[in-house]
């Protein structure tokens, strides 16, 4: 028997990935963060700017998940059977108006983490890519709520005092070996 998958305009996949990163199908995007969450591939950004300060994000008050929070420089989801890189880049073109200007892989994280405010759940492979920011950028208000680029101590009293996505300690610390080596005279 053939199974036919209809989706809608409005309905997007997600790669679902078995604990190596091997795809091993599709599921839409909610779907996959309803709990018990299913395991999919995702994506993490950290751009920095010439003095190596972390360019974060506020997600829109108006997103699904997580709205209102501070995070890494851009999140999401590459398409079924696009590649991590390329996502990306094209994601963070999408949210805050400018693609990266130099970004490399930083290796990947998997992780398991309920989101207590929203109820959803983040069962996450993710590739991880630090680079830099262009240095003019018009973020998608429908995206992006604030952004601010901080140095560790900023961002160390920023997560003292605002909320933060589930995600970005677990994200920010598997990047930090990449982000030193990149950004060496930062501090972080």
């Amino acid at each position: 028997m053939t199974t036919t998958t209809v989706t809608t305009t409005d309905e997007i996949l997600l790669e679902l990935v078995d604990e190596q990163g091997r795809t091993i199908g599709t599921a839409e995007k909610l779907s996959a963060h309803q709990a018990p969450g299913r395991l999919h591939r995702a994506f993490s950004v950290f751009l920095f700017d010439a003095q190596g300060r972390m360019l974060l994000q506020q997600r829109a008050l108006g997103k699904y998940h997580s709205p209102g929070v501070w995070s890494n420089t851009c999140c999401g989801h590459p398409y079924p059977d696009e590649p991590p890189f390329v996502a990306a880049a094209r994601r963070t073109a999408e949210e805050l108006g400018e693609a990266p200007v130099r970004l490399e892989a930083a290796g990947t994280v998997t992780y398991d983490l309920p989101d207590e405010a929203s109820g959803l759940v983040e069962k996450e492979y993710n590739h991880l890519f630090v680079g830099a920011a262009a240095t003019a950028f018009i973020p998608n208000p429908e995206e992006v709520g604030d952004t601010a680029f901080v140095t560790p101590a900023e961002l160390a009293a920023l997560r003292a005092e605002k909320p933060f996505s589930v995600w970005f300690g677990t994200v920010l610390d598997a990047a930090l070996p990449t982000i030193r080596t990149a950004f060496p005279g930062a501090g972080w």
